[in-house]
């Protein structure tokens, strides 16, 4: 695991031909609320690790936080970070760069994040799915499909069952299109 400044994040893109997910228009979007209980918040960052990244390098990067300070634990955020051997600040250094073999480790920083209200990217190299935390306690997830999703389409996540979105080839995560009601 590496620790990327808010530059080498923007490198990582570039090197990659890619811009942030939220700067590209016309792409499917679903927002996923995250689950109610925190208690759920471990199995629900663990499947996005494990689900998303076709285990392969992917860029955690922070991009809000402090937003709520009285939720934040600072110390044991700093603690996981200091067990990598770094000792940056996160306004310092606010990517967090997994290689494949890390998924165990990216599920941790995730809850982490998500426990205390950050918001930011989940960048996957392979880049057929990519997310964004929001404030909100929303995913929104990328596809990268061929074509658009018909209007009116709704999309529900259901961890472990294997079902592509229609128009998307390697998708990652299941992802079940029913109709809006």
């Amino acid at each position: 695991m590496r620790f990327y400044t808010k530059d080498e994040c923007e490198e990582w893109l570039r090197g990659r031909d890619r811009v942030r997910p939220d700067q590209t228009a016309g792409i499917a979007v679903e927002r996923i609320g995250y689950p109610p209980e925190p208690h759920k918040f471990f199995y629900f960052a663990h499947w996005i690790a494990t689900s998303m990244t076709y285990r392969m390098p992917t860029l955690l990067w922070v991009t809000e936080w402090s937003i709520w300070p009285s939720s934040e634990n600072w110390h044991l955020y700093y603690r996981l970070r200091q067990g990598y051997g770094d000792r940056t600040l996160l306004h310092e250094t606010p990517g967090h760069l997994f290689l494949e073999h890390e998924a165990e480790d990216l599920a941790s920083f995730l809850q982490i994040a998500m426990l205390n209200g950050w918001g930011g990217y989940v960048l996957t190299h392979a880049n057929y799915m990519n997310a964004i935390s929001l404030l909100n306690q929303k995913l929104v997830v990328w596809p990268r499909c061929k074509g658009r999703l018909a209007v009116g389409t709704r999309l529900r996540v259901r961890p472990g069952f294997p079902a592509p979105v229609r128009n998307c080839r390697n998708i990652p995560i299941t992802l079940i299109a029913m109709n809006a009601k």
